[in-house]
């Protein structure tokens, strides 16, 4: 497949990976954007909106796991609380990737594609796709958080949800495959390390408890002035 540099792009090799994805797999992209053009209108529209405004399922599920471990040990409440921040980092993780690389969005890269959400300008560059490592970065921080507050049909709606918003951006035409599973990989990477470590901040929630944030943090599983956790103790002789 030959592609072509749209107007108003550096034709330089100023790139460290892939300028052109379409020698990657822009044939599967092609396929896969065809599939979308034949599909029923309803479909198309369907995924458009998932594709848009999915990632506020996150914000959602991220509010109801706050609820939820009010009453919670402070490890999972602190993991809770670090998964927007969990996103943050990989989105800026991710933008230097995009920054090295600065490969051309398909739509614009490979002639006559007709894609279903309207084609990027120049300047804003396609791999890895930032909807994808921000669902999957989600997806990991949100794992470990309802795991602990054990609700695990809602830990794995997060990865399925991540899957879907990958999906979409390739249906949509403004993605190579590459550029989401490549954005699942480093929203993954950065997301699993991150939600872990978040977990050392349980102090911190102890004395956010106590102080003028009880309200907003609730009183954890043991109640208001008790300790977290009471050692059992053996009867003395």
């Amino acid at each position: 497949m030959t592609a072509t540099v749209p107007p108003g792009l550096p034709a330089g090799p100023r790139v460290l990976l892939a300028y052109d994805g379409s020698g990657i797999d822009g044939g599967l992209y092609s396929r896969v954007v065809g599939w979308a053009d034949r599909a029923p209108h309803w479909l198309d529209e369907l995924v458009k909106v998932w594709s848009a405004v999915g990632l506020g399922l996150f914000a959602l599920l991220m509010l109801y796991a706050w609820w939820r471990a009010r009453g919670a040990d402070s490890v999972v409440l602190a993991r809770v609380l670090a998964s927007p921040f969990v996103v943050i980092v990989a989105y800026l993780v991710n933008s230097v990737f995009k920054s090295l690389v600065e490969e051309v969005r398909p739509c614009a890269q490979i002639a006559g594609t007709v894609s279903l959400e309207t084609c990027p300008g120049a300047g804003d560059w396609s791999f890895p796709s930032n909807h994808t490592v921000i669902a999957f970065a989600a997806a990991a921080a949100l794992w470990f958080a309802f795991r602990g507050l054990g609700l695990t049909a809602l830990a794995w709606t997060g990865w399925v949800a991540a899957a879907l918003m990958g999906l979409s951006r390739v249906w949509v035409g403004v993605h190579y495959p590459h550029d989401v599973l490549v954005g699942a990989l480093v929203g993954t990477a950065v997301g699993v390390p991150l939600a872990l470590a978040a977990g050392r901040a349980a102090p911190l929630v102890d004395r956010g408890r106590a102080g003028p944030l009880g309200a907003l943090l609730g009183a954890g599983p043991a109640g208001p002035g008790m300790p977290r956790e009471t050692p059992a103790r053996m009867p003395a002789d």
